[in-house]
């Protein structure tokens, strides 16, 4: 298989992901108390589980499960915890849909236990970890794997993020991430990578991230996108609300779209599956 049909594919487990059509929706579920956007809501099992089976009936091609607030400032919490918190929510979505089950964990215990629960894919906001540990266990397992960009950490990422010039310096993070991970044995395919919007960036660097996503497609691998419901909106447009956010939350996805991005993380997923899908119509339309 050639490099390009390789970035047509990921690889999650048994799940073969292709991305022939529009790009796949994954749905969120914080099961948190803390969340920025909906802390507290699916914090349940029950709820949270009923929430996921909700937003597969809506379209999201895989769900993605949150045990850990990663919002600015948010303070770490125990393996022991954020496994509590996820455990029996991944237990029963595994049995209850065929959907991939993402799992938004930095933790290595916490990814093996999802992962011998049936979790499929592992999103890895602290890709720039340096310890090899997280690489092997998906590599063992054949996991999928999102690479995600972040300036330090989310207790401190947002006190004064600074880049040089934030593209180059998000290219190389690519560069080198890829080159450790393959070497810790994670074959290409199993990978997408995350520019990491509102992770250690100021609204100007996010601008200069969503102008210029075609910039990553060189290397071959899957995008995805994650700015539902971000602060950013707030900043930008004066719309406080998080719940209040989804028409930007929609441009934007419509605008990675275009742009190649393949995978929309958000949790607003009937209305951008909608959109997307019209798009899609749109662009099949003969010219006049």
């Amino acid at each position: 298989m050639d490099a390009k049909e390789n970035a047509d594919n990921w690889q999650c487990r048994e799940h073969a992901l292709d991305f022939i059509q529009r790009p796949l929706v994954m749905g969120v579920i914080n099961v948190t108390p803390d969340s920025f956007s909906d802390g507290g809501q699916y914090d349940d099992p029950v709820r949270a589980v009923d929430h996921a089976l909700a937003l597969v009936d809506q379209g999201a091609d895989l769900l993605d499960i949150g045990g850990e607030s990663t919002r600015p400032g948010a303070q770490e919490v125990s393996e022991e915890q954020e496994v509590h918190r996820v455990l029996p929510v991944v237990r029963e979505l595994v049995r209850q849909t065929s959907k991939p089950i993402s799992v938004d964990t930095r933790k290595v215990a916490v990814a093996r236990v999802v992962l011998d629960a049936g979790a499929a894919i592992i999103n890895d906001v602290e890709a720039s970890r340096q310890d090899d540990a997280m690489w092997q266990l998906v590599a063992q397992t054949g996991a999928g794997y999102v690479a995600m960009h972040m300036q330090g950490q989310p207790q401190t990422m947002q006190r004064d993020p600074s880049y040089g010039d934030v593209l180059q310096e998000v290219d190389t993070f690519f560069s080198q991430r890829l080159e450790q991970i393959n070497q810790a044995g994670v074959k290409n395919q199993q990978v997408v990578l995350d520019v990491g919007i509102g992770f250690g960036k100021t609204l100007e660097h996010n601008l200069v991230l969503l102008k210029s996503l075609e910039r990553f497609g060189h290397f071959r691998r899957p995008l995805l996108l994650g700015v539902s419901r971000k602060s950013m909106f707030g900043s930008l447009l004066g719309v406080k609300e998080p719940a209040k956010r989804m028409p930007a939350g929609l441009a934007c996805a419509l605008w990675a779209m275009d742009r190649g991005v393949k995978v929309i993380r958000t949790h607003d997923v009937a209305e951008t599956v909608q959109a997307l899908d019209m798009w899609e119509v749109l662009k099949a339309l003969p010219s006049s």
